[in-house]
């Protein structure tokens, strides 16, 4: 008793040392501060950067591209060195992205699920590598080793939005899809006890496709995707079965247009959720950019207000019309009007309200030439009887 006392005496106390030991390393890692701000700021830019973004896509599709043309032998053997360069080319671009990402934030890194999957890939890219250093050549799993490469494809998920959105979209489905196989599950183990109780259990039977559970079971799959369930239900019919005709309708009724249409149901309306969902979200992306061009305009124009308020304490101006007018000068044909946080200030009332005053010159203008036009108009209307009336006259004589 004594021993299991102190046993457990012992297993308290290294779980709190350890608890303690890992407390205070993480509240040491918490202050620590970098200094690499621009570095890192730097890194960040590059790796966020549309360019970047390129050069990754470029470089998946073009190591699946060689990965197509390392599957025929005799390409492999006459292109053997560059496959064998390229190979370490591609292994240095995922391994330095994957040191830029980490460096840039090595504690959300691996937050992120996708990450983790570059993570995973990369470990499948150096299982080949590690395997011809440690075992001998003729190790009878390097096919295998060397058929999940195939999965570097996979890193198109990371700079793909459309690809994250329908995995997305099935992640959410899962446990509604998980219950309707359940429910699909219940009902093949019915049918399947069933079909070996009636076809399978008399010495007349069809042992071939109902002579035990499991094989029944893989018969079902087959009535359920109505793959080749005409030839399945004429051995039925050859052995005189009399209930299974019914059999095979009801169970292809039930699974096939109840059940397999309801598993797609069920995607299609996660899907597109989904798609609503990033659409939303592509929408309030568009918005933020334009509120900060926004805020980037104000900022300036304010300054040049500024500037030039502060201008005119040092140099004396005529009139205030002046220091409205120079301002005017570095305003930009393309800047909106930006009426938020900038109504306030005078050199902005008196801009707004010439504009106005421009635009209402402008449509008092446009009265004055649409009058014009309709009196020139009734003009031509009032002349047209008279020009007629002339010409029957004359054509008359």
């Amino acid at each position: 008793m004594s021993q299991v006392f102190r046993r457990n005496h012992l297993r308290v106390v290294s779980s709190s040392l350890l608890d303690t030991a890992s407390l205070a390393f993480y509240t040491r890692f918490k202050k620590f501060k970098r200094r690499d701000h621009q570095c890192r700021a730097f890194v960040k830019r590059v790796v966020t950067s549309r360019l970047f973004q390129i050069i990754m896509i470029s470089t998946v599709s073009l190591n699946a591209f060689f990965m197509v043309l390392w599957t025929s032998y005799k390409v492999r053997y006459q292109l053997f060195r560059v496959l064998e360069i390229s190979e370490v080319i591609f292994v240095s671009i995922y391994a330095s992205e994957f040191s830029m990402k980490v460096y840039v934030d090595p504690i959300d890194y691996w937050k992120d699920g996708y990450n983790l999957l570059d993570v995973v890939i990369i470990i499948i890219i150096f299982i080949p590598h590690l395997l011809r250093k440690i075992k001998d050549k003729h190790y009878p799993y390097f096919n295998i080793a060397d058929g999940i490469q195939s999965l570097r494809i996979l890193k198109f998920i990371t700079y793909s939005r459309g690809i994250r959105t329908l995995i997305t979209a099935v992640g959410q489905t899962v446990y509604t899809v998980a219950s309707v196989l359940t429910l699909f599950f219940v009902l093949m183990y019915i049918f399947a006890i069933l079909g070996f109780c009636l076809f399978g259990a008399s010495e007349k039977g069809d042992l071939n496709n109902w002579g035990n559970l499991a094989v029944a079971f893989f018969t079902l799959f087959s009535l359920a995707t109505v793959d080749g369930w005409t030839n399945l239900q004429q051995q039925l019919d050859n052995r005189n079965f009399v209930l299974s005709r019914a059999f095979t309708i009801t169970f292809i009724l039930i699974a096939s247009f109840i059940f397999l249409s309801m598993f797609v149901g069920v995607m299609i309306m996660h899907t597109e959720d989904s798609i609503k969902k990033f659409e939303r979200e592509l929408m309030l992306e568009r918005h933020v950019t334009l509120m900060e061009e926004k805020q980037v305009i104000l900022k300036r124009q304010q300054e040049e207000v500024s500037r030039l308020m502060r201008k005119q304490k040092s140099v004396d101006y005529k009139s205030f019309s002046e220091l409205v007018e120079n301002f005017k000068k570095t305003l930009r044909h393309t800047d909106p009007m930006v009426l938020d946080d900038f109504g306030t200030s005078l050199p902005f009332i008196d801009i707004y309200l010439s504009t106005l005053d421009n635009q209402d010159t402008t449509v008092t203008k446009l009265q004055g030439l649409y009058y014009e036009i309709v009196h020139v108009l009734s003009l031509m209307l009032e002349d047209l009887p008279q020009k007629s009336q002339s010409s029957q006259r004359s054509h008359d004589e």
